[in-house]
C-alpha cells in the first residue's frame, strides 16, 4: 500500500465530490451535506486555499494514487487557541488496513510544527471503535466523556474527547 497525504487542491474537485457521496456517514458530523454537490466542494475548497497552514492543516488521503479520504486538524480560536481538533473520515473499502493510523501520525506532526497549537481534541461517538484505536495507538488519550451527548440517527451515544499534548509526541512515522 502506498499511502500518503496530499494539500488540496481545485482540481480535486470531482474526487472530494465523490468521497463525500461514498463515506459511511455512520459515526461523522451531520455538517457534512448529503448530496454533497459541487457548489459543497467549491465552498469547501475555498476554505481550504484560505486556511491551509494558517490555522488549519487540510490533507487528501490517497493510496495508490486515488483519494480515498481526507483528515484535517483545525485551530481553535480564542481561549482554546492553542488547541486544534482532528477530524477525518475515510472511503469503507480502504478501512481495517492502518491508513487511518498513519494518516493521523502524519498530520499530528504537521500540524504541532506548522501551527501556534500544544494540544489536539479528537472527538468520537462511543462505539466508534476503529477511531478510538487510530486515535490511542497515536498517543491520544481518552480526557473525558460527555454523556449521552450525541443523537445520531435516531441513537445516542456518549461523545468520548480524546487529546494530545505536543509534548507527548513520539517519534513516528516520517512524514509523506
Amino acid at each position: 500500500m502506498n499511502m500518503k497525504l496530499t494539500p488540496w487542491s481545485k482540481d480535486s474537485k470531482k474526487d472530494l465530490i465523490a468521497i463525500c457521496n461514498a463515506v459511511d456517514r455512520t459515526y461523522l458530523t451531520n455538517r457534512l451535506p448529503f448530496p454533497y454537490t459541487e457548489e459543497d466542494a467549491l465552498w469547501w475548497l475555498n476554505l481550504v486555499a484560505e486556511r491551509d497552514g494558517i490555522n488549519g492543516i487540510f490533507r487528501a488521503i490517497v493510496v495508490n494514487g486515488r483519494i480515498v479520504g481526507t483528515i484535517s486538524i483545525e485551530q481553535k480560536e480564542d481561549a482554546s487557541s492553542k488547541d486544534a481538533e482532528i477530524g477525518y473520515f475515510l472511503h469503507s473499502d480502504y478501512w481495517s488496513q492502518g491508513i487511518m493510523t498513519e494518516a493521523i501520525n502524519y498530520i499530528c506532526s504537521i500540524a504541532f510544527s506548522a501551527l501556534d497549537i500544544i494540544h489536539i481534541t479528537g472527538l468520537v461517538h462511543q462505539p466508534n471503535v476503529a477511531s478510538i484505536k487510530a486515535l490511542e495507538k497515536n498517543g491520544f488519550l481518552l480526557e473525558g466523556r460527555l454523556t449521552n451527548a450525541v443523537v445520531k440517527n435516531g441513537c445516542t451515544y456518549d461523545l468520548c474527547i480524546y487529546g494530545k499534548q505536543k509534548d507527548s509526541t513520539k517519534e513516528g512515522l516520517p512524514l509523506p
